[in-house]
């Protein structure tokens, strides 16, 4: 096998702004056929609900459903996919779902109000989504880590019926995931998927609820179904390949990093894996460390691509100047590998997720620490933060005018409103002074 070696960037180079700025441009591109195809599929489900949601899961999963009720699956064969894990399955999975509640218990907004000295009292009330859909990929993948990731935060949330679906390719279906379910409280389960399962979230059909928000990962046909359906219900985010960003002081295992780097990268072809250090004999033995391990990988023709493709080592000259590169990615994952990470951490301000010291793998994240694993990607972490019980949560304006604050404010609102030429606006303020 040819060696790799690493695409290269140095601070201190002249151009390296340019070629960091080429070395992450990403551009999922818009294909307009799919975007048409999807347009339709959209369009028929809102049409004939269950008879075009059958009709294209039969198409596209080989199966052979005949009616609406054929699509959900019970809790029972929930329940039954639970207890027939093997111990060690079911052992992680209750142990990773302890762990993402315990941390999403923290996360809940509370309601809060005030009383102004005139009586009049301000403030926010904070209520749970009624419904809420979360889409799970199927066939050959399988992520109960998702499952209860995107699960969990919405039942802490208080979320009132919390909807999956799965599309089963054959009539297949994956014990782990159906398990997450169970364990996760998911409340009613149906056997589809792609852009027809997205749209009978959106808008509903004979058996399939209309919810009100849609969350969870899933090819390009549900990416652009859920662009297109947003508006009509909220969505999560759209996700870009998988990203990791290491900053390293070259002091940790070079094999650890490579590890590290692979993870990320075994995704597909166009994740990115970048390596950033103030040592550039670590960079070196890194390297080195990924030629004698990529052989070894079950992906290793992935994880080449994506490391060729995309991958980059980073030359600093001290860690000040790694975290100023870090804000400027905004990476999905970050690994502050270095001896003294609390310190660093403090310079990081964007960021979808902070692993922290030596012995922290990003793996842990995606799996069992407790801090979400759905995470901004491709720079969007600039402005926006991990999955969260927030998501489930809508925030309403609390209001209540004393006759006192009414005519203090309502002699304002009337300057205000007149200076808009919205009369209307003015009179009705001005009837309360």
């Amino acid at each position: 096998m040819t060696a790799l070696s690493m695409f290269r960037l140095d601070y201190a180079a002249a151009d390296f702004a340019s070629r960091l700025k080429q070395r992450l441009a990403w551009d999922a591109g818009e294909d307009l056929e799919i975007h048409k195809r999807v347009l339709d599929i959209i369009a028929d489900i809102r049409r004939r609900g269950d008879a075009a949601l059958i009709e294209y899961t039969n198409r596209f999963d080989a199966t052979a459903f005949t009616c609406g009720t054929e699509l959900e699956l019970s809790k029972t064969a929930l329940q039954q996919a639970w207890e027939s894990l093997p111990a060690a399955q079911a052992q992680a999975l209750q142990t990773a779902a302890a762990r993402i509640r315990a941390y999403a218990e923290r996360q809940k907004l509370q309601s809060w109000q005030f009383v102004e000295t005139d009586g009049t009292l301000l403030g926010q009330n904070v209520t749970p989504l009624d419904k809420a859909g979360l889409y799970v990929p199927g066939g050959k993948a399988a992520y109960p880590s998702s499952v209860l990731m995107n699960a969990i935060p919405a039942k802490v949330a208080g979320v009132g019926e919390l909807i999956m679906v799965v599309p089963t390719p054959r009539g297949e279906t994956n014990a782990m995931v159906l398990a997450a379910a169970y364990l996760a409280g998911v409340d009613r389960i149906f056997t589809i998927g792609g852009a027809q399962a997205v749209a009978a979230l959106a808008y509903g059909t004979e058996t399939v609820p209309a919810v009100d928000k849609i969350v969870g990962p899933g090819n390009i046909y549900v990416a652009t179904a859920k662009k297109l359906v947003f508006g009509q219900v909220g969505i999560d985010m759209i996700a870009g390949p998988s990203e990791i960003l290491v900053i390293c002081d070259g002091q940790t295992e070079p094999d650890w990093i490579a590890m590290d780097l692979f993870s990320q990268a075994e995704h597909d072809e166009n994740a990115q894996a970048i390596l950033i250090s103030d040592n550039a004999e670590f960079l070196e033995r890194v390297e080195a460390s990924i030629n004698r391990l990529l052989p070894t990988m079950e992906r290793a023709d992935i994880i080449r691509a994506s490391l060729t493709g995309r991958g980059a080592f980073i030359k600093v000259p001290d860690l000040s100047a790694a975290a100023e590169v870090a804000n400027r990615i905004a990476p999905e994952h970050l690994e502050l590998s270095v001896a003294e990470p609390q310190a660093l951490a403090e310079q990081i301000r964007n960021a979808g997720a902070i692993f922290m010291g030596r012995y922290t793998a990003e793996a842990l994240g995606d799996y069992c620490a407790g801090p979400n694993h759905v995470l901004p990607t491709s720079g969007t972490a600039r402005y926006s933060s991990p999955l969260g019980v927030y998501d489930f949560q809508k925030r309403s304006s609390l209001i209540n005018c004393s006759a006192q604050g009414a005519a203090e404010l309502g002699k304002t609102a009337s300057v205000l409103a007149r200076g808009e030429s919205l009369t209307a606006h003015a009179r009705s303020a001005e009837y309360r002074i």
